[in-house]
């Protein structure tokens, strides 16, 4: 039968990987550098990927396709989460490592690395939340520490005091797309049961955006939890 379904046109594509955390359904897949559809029956045609590629490489066209196969896309899911977990999944070889799913041991960051220095506390991987699928694995059950791009760099304790035991998702609601933010947690927060959230933000007054799209999304998501914040202060200190 003929329905919509996404096309990409490869000659554009430049492997950035953008398009792969973008698709819930995990129809893509960076293959030998490019974006690639690797079943019909992933592709419900909707096109959320669409907006997520710089060099519009990726469109929606009508064509001779396999039905949309919900059972099949919950198959492909259980088994890229599995991947994930034994460390064999490579669903981004070839591209950005920026985008590829990936869960470290939590540790805590008072153990010491074998240089003697101070070890990191980090626990998934990507950590930008523009890149980070609602589906990812590591999310389900997870303690969520949202902070702003500044933070980590501004609080010397923020692996110890702040990181640890957490996943961690960044962003700047001065430069990235805040609306976008607050819908994609709120569907973070509804759909893997998520323990806690705590923001860390500058206290700047732009980052207090970042406050307030996390309370939009709790509202949002109706989880019933409740918001806890940090602030840092431009000199490093924590308030």
């Amino acid at each position: 039968m003929k329905r919509n379904i996404i096309h990409i046109d490869e000659e554009k594509c430049n492997g950035c990987g953008l398009c792969v955390p973008a698709c819930a359904e995990g129809a893509i897949q960076i293959i030998d550098g490019k974006a690639k559809l690797v079943a019909d029956n992933l592709c419900d045609g909707l096109g959320a990927c669409l907006g997520h590629c710089p060099q519009d490489a990726i469109h929606i066209e009508e064509r001779e396709a396999d039905d949309f196969d919900e059972t099949a896309v919950e198959k492909n899911k259980g088994e890229t989460d599995h991947a994930v977990r034994t460390g064999t999944h490579d669903q981004h070889s070839g591209g950005c490592p920026s985008t590829r799913l990936m869960s470290f041991e939590k540790r805590p960051a008072t153990n010491l690395s074998r240089d003697g220095g101070q070890k990191s506390a980090l626990a998934n991987w990507p950590v930008q939340l523009k890149l980070v699928p609602v589906s990812a694995p590591f999310l389900k059950g997870a303690d969520l520490l949202l902070a702003a791009d500044c933070a980590p760099f501004a609080y010397a304790g923020f692996h110890q005091e702040l990181l640890s035991g957490k996943v961690l998702l960044i962003g700047c609601p001065k430069l990235d797309d805040a609306q976008e933010y607050q819908e994609k947690l709120a569907s973070i927060l509804k759909r893997n049961d998520i323990r806690s959230l705590t923001v860390a933000h500058m206290e700047v007054p732009c980052c207090s955006g970042l406050v307030h799209l996390a309370q939009q999304a709790l509202e949002q998501s109706d989880t019933g939890l409740e918001l806890q914040t940090v602030c840092i202060g431009i000199n490093g200190d924590r308030s």
